[in-house]
């Protein structure tokens, strides 16, 4: 709960420095354009379709993060299995996909609008910068994250492992204690035991650092897409982009939610987590519904504040797809010890990437 606050904080913080920054760098014209498409722009008929999206991304948010932590009783799916790191790579897919599909052209097409002064905006790659420094940002605070952590289990707050490795982990010990002792070296299956314990512990320290840095890039971006949604009272737009949401929302839940699992939270921080991830987006919509009157998409301001953040949620989303989800789990140890797994694996991967992609079409 703690940390899930924490992480709230953070993302508003972050966006109130943002918007107060692009206060003072616009020197443009107060409002630039209007909605694309005068015929669809209807407020009345926008309304019931935001509630719609409301509800239909919370509940599809709820489903996609809670359905790994609700499937650990069924043994096809647990973090052991191969079935649950084909799942975990397709979801990093679209984790993926997320990052350079959706939110990084957002970006570049925000910053590099016609609506805002052609020095800085045109004269600088701001987006490719902006997202170069999140990836930075973001592998500093995994770093520093997992240091302190380590730090603080060395001072005597131990996370244990988990109950499977652990479980596995002891039993071959005293496997190897009992042959250990047959042959007279009687200290060598306990020191075993210890090494095993450590490292199954710092793997675990590592997967609670990936769940709260994914989750912090997850929530910036999800207010920022409801904020336009709830924003805008283009009825074209909204219909696709709400079929789109709910995509994308499940899938990238269940990324988040296979995180969580296996990160070993307990049950109150662990459904604070899916908590905050499933209300994020309606939450931004709501956000957005409010500020209707306000918050104009082609304005100055908004396009800056909203193009910096999505060019700061892509770096993160990009860097965590890549680093810490991908990339852990194919040089690791199990997917290493099997070309078939990682050839389905890969291939999950795929499917993931190319399903978002194809919802750039409509989202």
């Amino acid at each position: 709960m703690i940390m899930s606050t924490t992480t709230a904080a953070i993302v508003l913080v972050l966006f109130l420095l943002v918007s107060n920054f692009s206060v003072q760098v616009v020197s443009v014209v107060q409002e630039c354009g209007a909605e694309d498409d005068v015929g669809c722009v209807d407020k009345k008929k926008a309304l019931p379709l935001k509630i719609i999206a409301i509800a239909s991304i919370l509940v599809t948010s709820m489903i996609g993060v809670c359905l790994p932590l609700v499937t650990r009783s069924i043994p096809a799916l647990s973090p052991e299995r191969s079935l649950f790191v084909i799942v975990k790579a397709f979801a990093a897919g679209i984790i993926l996909a997320t990052g350079f599909m959706h939110v990084l052209p957002d970006s570049f097409d925000m910053l590099s609008s016609p609506c805002l002064k052609d020095n800085p905006w045109h004269k600088f790659p701001f987006t490719g910068f902006v997202a170069m420094l999140s990836a930075i940002v973001t592998l500093m605070i995994d770093s520093m994250a997992t240091s302190l952590y380590s730090q603080n289990n060395k001072s005597g707050v131990v996370v244990l492992p988990t109950a499977e490795s652990r479980d596995q982990e002891m039993a071959a010990a005293a496997d190897h204690d009992h042959e250990s002792h047959f042959h007279g070296h009687h200290g060598h299956g306990a020191g075993k035991l210890i090494n095993h314990v450590e490292a199954a512990g710092s793997q675990l320290l590592r997967y609670r650092v990936i769940a709260m840095v994914l989750e912090l890039g997850i929530i910036v971006h999800s207010i920022v897409i409801g904020l336009s949604l709830g924003a805008s009272n283009n009825t074209c737009t909204i219909k696709g982009l709400v079929a789109a949401l709910c995509f994308h929302q499940m899938f990238e839940g269940m990324g988040l939610g296979g995180c969580i699992l296996q990160a070993e939270y307990g049950l109150l921080k662990k459904a604070a987590m899916a908590f905050f991830f499933a209300v994020t987006t309606p939450f931004g919509i709501a956000l957005g519904m409010a500020l209707s009157s306000t918050y104009k998409e082609n304005s100055p301001r908004s396009l800056i504040t909203v193009g910096l953040l999505n060019a700061s949620s892509s770096g993160l989303l990009i860097y965590m797809a890549l680093v810490d989800l991908l990339a852990a789990d194919f040089m690791g140890a199990k997917l290493q010890g099997s070309i078939k797994l990682q050839i389905k694996s890969y291939a999950a991967v795929l499917l993931g990437a190319g399903g978002m992609s194809l919802m750039a079409k409509w989202a």
